[in-house]
């Protein structure tokens, strides 16, 4: 590999490592969204929520004159439980709806997948590092890229899952904004996905210039 794919090679697993920071960031944190219930005038206190792939938590905020609950890094009481699913014995009324438990255990399984193939395609890095085992960043390549399609699919079955409780009747949430969890899996997703593939590019031997060169005739390069 010449000193050229080397550098690019290099860029390229930074940004991957990056990727994956942030994928596990968003997995273990819980502001995916925050949702905001429907408020009454004479109310002087809200109960607004944020909540991840493992578990919800809800806050009882003071209410200014805006009327408005939140934002939700205001002072306040806080709770935390996980999904009745993960933890049983633990109620969320939140998630009580059979619909909402099989979207929060798709996302969560979905999410896990990711990082099982990031930790795999890293596992391949390592291995690619001793010498004449190059060819050992294709596969990697190809499984960072799946560990960005994998948090892309848990990013939008969230979505649906947050529109599905907004526009529920038998949820008192009406408001909702996505969070820096969701962002970070945003952003997972771009650079895991797009660094997979640029690395696979990356790795590939240079193509034959003449028709009687082979491609192994026209790797080495320096």
């Amino acid at each position: 590999m010449s000193q050229t794919k080397k550098l690019k090679v290099r860029v390229t697993l930074f940004c991957i490592l990056v990727g994956i920071v942030l994928a596990t960031a968003a997995v273990v944190t819980d502001h995916w969204a925050v949702l905001s219930p429907h408020l009454e005038h004479h109310n002087t206190t809200c109960e607004a929520a944020h909540f991840g792939l493992w578990r919800i938590c809800t806050k009882r905020i003071p209410m200014d004159d805006s009327r408005s609950c939140g934002p939700i890094s205001l002072p306040g009481e806080k709770n935390c439980s996980y999904f009745r699913h993960f933890n049983p014995g633990e109620s969320s009324e939140i998630f009580e709806f059979t619909t909402q438990k099989e979207y929060s255990i798709s996302a969560a399984a979905i999410a896990i997948f990711c990082l099982g193939f990031a930790i795999v395609g890293t596992i391949g890095v390592l291995l690619s590092l001793g010498k004449k085992r190059d060819y050992l960043l294709r596969p990697a390549a190809m499984f960072y890229a799946f560990a960005g399609l994998c948090i892309f699919v848990s990013v939008e079955v969230m979505r649906q899952s947050v529109k599905r409780m907004i526009d529920s009747e038998d949820t008192v949430w009406i408001e909702y904004y996505y969070s820096w969890s969701f962002a970070c899996a945003c952003a997972a997703f771009v650079l895991l996905f797009l660094g997979g593939l640029a690395l696979l590019l990356f790795s590939l031997p240079r193509m034959p210039r003449n028709p009687w060169e082979s491609c192994m005739d026209a790797e080495p390069e320096h």
